[in-house]
């Protein structure tokens, strides 16, 4: 059996680096059309903006509770990109001479009915990369929603689209009866009404009473994770607080990964490999912030995982508890293996 079934990870998951121009313009070299499309600018502090297909225009931030509202300055997503326009009235995605990194997936376009829970949703899925897109209405009472991956996710992110509210991510390494908050820095919390104390299945996900995933009538979309050999990995480690640093093993060249400690007040750490081209990896955002780009040397990214390489306990605290979400830029095993920066 083959290592991995995705030879090239770039086909599903790409970082771009673009300037802002202030006018028109497409940003093209994605390499597939991003039917989900995160950008944060760089240089300065502004809100990130969150796109996907199944919401066409309308943006969401990651640093905040708002409910989406038009992305001023953002136009569609494209074959190979995406294009912006000249409206920066708060779009924070196209200011004239201002840095952004943008993250993009694919799922599977436009989307379609999916019945498997007790909630129809409209799902766009791509099972080869295991990532999907739900979209859903709540209804107020314990609910299951259909996922469309046909494997059990390890992690699922959920924001309100019409209501304001926390995002709220269930994660397989804190469990069912906890949850985390993309928008905060807090640790893991118990909470019954989040996920309804139950798993995921290979079919649908599970959703209690709580405001943040199901109040009656209000819309919602969830961004759901399966684990991919070779291309995507959601696991856990345990922080050593020393220079020479945990390990963790990923089984490829990390493109992107997210950290976040669960058992303590810590900010989501985004690292990809465009901004940081070399080791140390230096460059990182906050997934819960609208700050600009920070600089400090917290990992390092090897051919078949990360190491962390601080004594900071943004990624290494001494017995932290940490999750991450890592995709590939190379697989460990393939045409094109992975080798050490």
């Amino acid at each position: 059996m083959a290592y991995t079934t995705i030879k090239k990870p770039s086909d599903y998951f790409n970082t771009k680096l673009y300037t802002g121009t202030g006018a028109t313009q497409s940003i093209t070299g994605v390499g597939f059309q991003p039917d989900w499309n995160w950008i944060k600018c760089r240089s300065n502090a502004d809100s990130s903006q969150i796109f996907d297909v199944l919401r066409t225009t309308y943006a969401l931030r990651s640093d905040g509770t708002n409910v989406e509202a038009v992305g001023n300055g953002w136009t569609s997503l494209d074959s190979d990109g995406f294009t912006l326009n000249g409206d920066v009235s708060g779009g924070n995605v196209n200011n004239s001479g201002r840095t952004y990194a943008s993250w993009n997936w694919k799922a599977n376009g436009a989307g379609s009915s999916n019945t498997d829970g007790s909630i129809t949703s409209t799902v766009s899925a791509n099972t080869t990369s295991g990532f999907s897109i739900v979209s859903y209405t709540g209804t107020g009472s314990a609910a299951t929603i259909g996922h469309g991956l046909g494997v059990t996710p390890k992690m699922i992110i959920i924001k309100g689209r019409s209501i304001a509210d926390n995002w709220c991510v269930y994660n397989e390494n804190i469990g069912n009866t906890k949850r985390l908050r993309l928008n905060s820095n807090i640790g893991e919390t118990t909470d019954a009404n989040a996920f309804n104390n139950t798993s995921p299945t290979s079919s649908v996900f599970n959703l209690g009473i709580s405001s943040e995933v199901n109040a009656n009538t209000y819309t919602y979309i969830a961004y759901c994770f399966a684990e991919k050999k070779g291309f995507s990995k959601f696991g856990s480690y345990t922080g050593n607080g020393s220079s020479d640093g945990t390990f963790v093993y990923t089984g490829f060249k990390p493109a992107f990964v997210i950290i976040k400690q669960t058992n303590a007040t810590r900010s989501w750490h985004m690292f990809d490999n465009k901004r940081n081209e070399f080791n140390v990896v230096d460059k990182f955002f906050f997934a819960n912030s609208s700050g600009a780009e920070q600089t400090l040397s917290l990992l390092d990214f090897t051919s078949n995982g990360f190491k962390t390489r601080s004594t900071d306990g943004a990624v290494n605290a001494s017995g932290g508890s940490y999750i991450y979400m890592a995709f590939a830029e190379e697989p460990l095993v393939g045409d094109n293996p992975a080798t050490a920066r």
